[in-house]
């Protein structure tokens, strides 16, 4: 199971939220590379070597608006219980809702934890906070849209680590797409290991309308 400084936090205690599913519109910025070293240190016999990052802006949802960075260092395969797609693992998660806190925890098992955002998520986005052992860490891009955009649909897919197995969810996608370049650059004692800096391919969502799905157990298989 993965222990992130990063994604630690003392508070226990946040407002509730509503159970899944969680409907939202939402845009956002997402890229792509090679995993680093650090990320490839957690790589599985069924792992996929890719880092996935993204920043997101809720323009509404059961909890009202917020924005999310969430960083997956590698994908988990499919088959064995996780269906046929790719499944991104989060073990780094960060919003600026208090109640999304209590959601990502309670319902899907995502380690969240309060940070600070500026920017717009489809131009130039920056995002802080401050780990348990009181350690900065932030995440900057800089974003430019490649082309027209196109209609898409499809679903990603998460697989969380628990004591009893794997906590798998799915948040299926609508909307309108265009192709990115991304510049990036991040800092923090995990993070910063993780996202390679530099700039990437990527994609951005423009418009669409998200909905996060209720978790289920997939008893003794870990992520």
């Amino acid at each position: 199971m993965w222990s992130v400084t990063e994604s630690q936090s003392a508070r226990t205690a946040w407002p509730e939220s509503p159970p899944p599913p969680w409907p939202a519109e939402v845009k956002a910025t997402i890229w792509w590379h090679r995993a680093r070293p650090a990320g490839r240190a957690l790589l599985r016999s069924r792992t996929i070597p890719i880092t996935v990052v993204m920043v997101i802006d809720y323009l509404n949802s059961p909890v009202g608006p917020y924005r999310e960075v969430l960083a997956s260092p590698v994908l988990r395969r499919p088959g064995r219980g996780m269906g046929p797609m790719p499944r991104m693992s989060v073990p780094f998660i960060a919003v600026d809702s208090e109640t999304s806190v209590h959601g990502g925890r309670t319902h899907w098992h995502l380690p969240k934890v309060f940070a600070e955002f500026g920017g717009d998520v489809l131009a130039g986005a920056s995002v802080s906070g401050e780990g348990a052992s009181g350690d900065g860490w932030s995440v900057s891009t800089q974003a430019k849209g490649i082309g027209p955009s196109f209609p898409i649909k499809g679903a990603l897919g998460f697989a969380q680590p628990s004591d009893e197995g794997s906590l798998l969810a799915t948040a299926r996608l609508t909307g309108k797409a265009r192709l990115a370049r991304v510049q990036v650059a991040a800092s923090g004692p995990t993070l910063g290991e993780w996202i390679a800096p530099g700039t990437h391919f990527g994609l951005q969502i423009v418009s669409g309308r998200m909905e996060t799905g209720p978790s289920s157990l997939l008893s003794g298989v870990q992520v």
